[in-house]
């Protein structure tokens, strides 16, 4: 039988039992998680870069949180948002089973404008956005302004489930999707984008 390249790659690395655990946590509360083959590339991206500082919004179930930190530096810090309280609940029992230090880690359950305006300029070495795409175009603000000379950011599903190469789907969540793509591409002097097919895709941008 020929397995696809796509699902080959996704389950090229398999999930440990930490992952898998957190996976069926998040099916039963209804979160979003990133898949396989995306989480494994983000913790090789946060150890190619030697992430010390990193913001994701959107926690799940902890799945990109466990495997962000698994890349990081040891001595390195992650702070996770989400508006659903739920999702922070079983992220904490993730990272629990992990026994990743509590210091570590900051898990924020509140709205994530509210949150990403707050944190500091030109301080963290990678943002991943992972939240309602309608939000996209103020989040991509706040992680220019987060992030240091060399800090990558990642948007999450920016295929948006194969519509946003799709002139004709034209539904808010897939606009704004386009659009923040739109502005990061023509955005030269700002970003050094690239588009992967991991996942549901992952755009990355290198901030200049």
């Amino acid at each position: 039988m020929i397995i696809d390249p796509h699902t080959y790659s996704e389950t090229f690395i398999p999930e440990d039992e930490n992952l898998i655990s957190a996976r069926r946590r998040g099916v039963e509360v209804g979160a979003v998680d990133v898949t396989p083959g995306t989480g494994n590339f983000l913790q090789y991206l946060a150890h190619l870069i030697s992430a010390q500082a990193v913001v994701e919004v959107g926690t799940g179930s902890g799945i990109g949180t466990l495997c962000l930190l698994r890349g990081m530096i040891e001595s390195g810090t992650l702070t996770s948002i989400d508006a659903e309280a739920e999702h922070t609940r079983i992220a904490k029992i993730a990272l629990a089973e992990e026994g990743i230090a509590p210091g570590r880690f900051r898990l924020i359950t509140s709205p994530v404008m509210e949150v990403m305006s707050k944190l500091t300029d030109r301080a963290y070495d990678l943002v991943l956005l992972r939240n309602d795409p309608e939000d996209l175009e103020y989040a991509v603000e706040h992680a220019d302004r987060m992030l240091r000379t060399g800090g990558v950011l990642v948007i999450d599903s920016f295929f948006g489930g194969a519509k946003v190469s799709d002139p004709a789907q034209r539904d808010p969540r897939t606009i704004a999707l386009r659009q923040a793509g739109k502005t990061i591409r023509l955005a030269t002097k700002t970003w050094s984008p690239s588009l992967i097919p991991v996942g549901d895709g992952l755009l990355l941008a290198t901030k200049r």
